[in-house]
């Protein structure tokens, strides 16, 4: 009886074999847990569970890493976010650089060099051109990051073994390479526009510069030729005539000095400004010595006398009256023929006479000093000579002018400088204190009337 169930048992299991043989079933391995049997399908927990299909298996496996390659392509995407933030601060950071270039532009070209010094961005270069290159750099760095990422991305691995045994490749999904494709492309317009505005502002930037620099040149040069023009002329004044002497002090050694010598002449008028309140006499507002005569021309108020003519030491007494500090206009005239000569003021002729210094030519070579009585050529003042005040408008001729011209002289209607010593800044010196400053006298006179 045994042996009969044993026999059918036998019998049972052979057929079993031979019909999965039949059908082609495969089988499938699962993992087995620490202590399972092999060949028994068991859960987690180690409790025997039914075995699954193979389609449902693959299905499985198939998600399942799908959902590992979304996660990898999440990570990426918010690994190139970041990039693009970074990037985004950095285009920031260059525009307020660019900002404060354009604010920083009236600060004068100092100013201007300090700010093109700063390292506005960190890694960027400082030079605007050189800011915009390194962006396009970036740029196209990021743009082919991109695209790679989109090539490498359109394509996921599966799991599925082909009979080969290389891995088949599947593409992704049409949503997600949209969605890639239009973060491409916005993030290239995004670049692009902050490439086109730094363009345009490093145009606008370089069209300034161009233009203060060009109106820095221009002033430049105007200031230049103007430097150049009063060095040529060597005058501190507005007009070269109109400055005034000042002698404050009754010394022998404030005095001025006219360059400018005297030729051989057998006739002189000699105008000029004068001021003074001092006493006794205003002093000698100018004299005219040569080797062995040194008063071979000299005008004098000294002490209680009146005003002296001196032609070669001859002396005549002038009618004059000066000393009320106020502004007047002295004229005299002389010539060698029977030594006649005239005096006037303030255009008014006060006096004439004759028999001074007759046929006596005025020797040349001498020295015009302006404010003291020469003893020698050029020195030996005496304090008590000295003139005390101020003189303007020193004018020599070498003839006799005429009434009508001394008085269009003395009311400012007519200009007529010497021609033989004129009135000019650069023909005239002062020492031992004296001074020189700017005059107009016609509009002082009328001040002081």
């Amino acid at each position: 009886m045994l042996t009969l169930v044993v026999g059918l048992l036998y019998l049972v299991a052979g057929r079993a074999v031979r019909s999965q043989d039949a059908t082609g079933s495969r089988f499938v391995c699962n993992a087995i847990p620490p202590g399972a049997e092999p060949g028994c399908g068991y859960g987690p927990t180690g409790n025997r569970v039914q075995s699954s299909s193979p389609v449902e298996d693959e299905l499985r496996n198939t998600i399942i890493q799908l959902r590992e390659t979304i996660l990898q392509q999440k990570e990426t995407i918010v690994s190139q976010q970041g990039t693009i933030k970074e990037l985004n601060s950095k285009l920031a950071r260059c525009e307020a650089a660019a900002d404060e270039s354009s604010q920083g532009k009236s600060r004068g070209q100092g100013s201007r060099r300090k700010e093109y010094g700063k390292n506005t961005m960190g890694d960027l270069p400082r030079d605007p051109g050189e800011t915009i290159d390194q962006l396009g750099k970036t740029m196209q760095s990021l743009k082919g990051r991109l695209e790679n990422l989109e090539q490498q991305s359109l394509r996921l691995p599966i799991t599925n073994v082909s009979t080969a045994g290389v891995s088949a490749l599947t593409p992704l999904p049409p949503e997600l390479r949209e969605l890639l494709r239009q973060r491409l492309g916005a993030l290239e317009t995004q670049l692009l526009r902050k490439v086109a505005e730094l363009e345009e502002e490093k145009s606008q930037l370089y069209n300034e510069t161009a233009a203060h620099r060009q109106r820095t040149e221009s002033a430049l040069n105007s200031l230049l030729e103007r430097i150049t023009e009063l060095e040529k002329n060597n005058n501190a004044f507005k007009s070269p005539e109109d400055f005034k002497v000042s002698l404050p002090l009754r010394t022998n050694y404030l005095y001025g000095r006219i360059k400018k010598s005297l030729p051989e002449m057998y006739a002189f008028t000699v105008c000029m400004w004068l001021k003074s309140s001092a006493s006794p006499g205003i002093g000698t507002p100018f004299s005219y010595g040569v080797p062995g005569q040194a008063n071979e021309i000299v005008l004098i108020e000294w002490g209680n006398n009146p005003i002296e003519l001196l032609v070669n030491d001859k002396v005549a007494q002038l009618p004059l009256s000066v000393s009320d500090g106020r502004w007047h206009h002295i004229c005299i005239t002389w010539t060698t023929r029977d030594g006649f000569w005239e005096a006037y003021q303030d255009g008014e002729r006060l006096g004439t006479g004759d028999n001074l210094a007759p046929w006596h030519p005025i020797k040349p070579g001498g020295v015009i000093i302006l404010g003291q009585e020469q003893d020698i050529v050029g020195g030996r003042f005496d304090a008590t000579q000295a003139f005390v005040g101020e003189l303007s408008q020193f004018n020599m001729w070498d003839r006799v002018l005429r009434p009508v011209d001394i008085m269009g002289l003395a009311n400012c209607s007519a200009y007529m400088p010497g021609n033989v010593v004129p009135w000019i800044d650069a023909n005239v010196e002062v020492f031992g204190g004296a001074t020189k400053a700017a005059l107009e006298i016609c509009e002082d006179r009328a001040f002081d009337s």
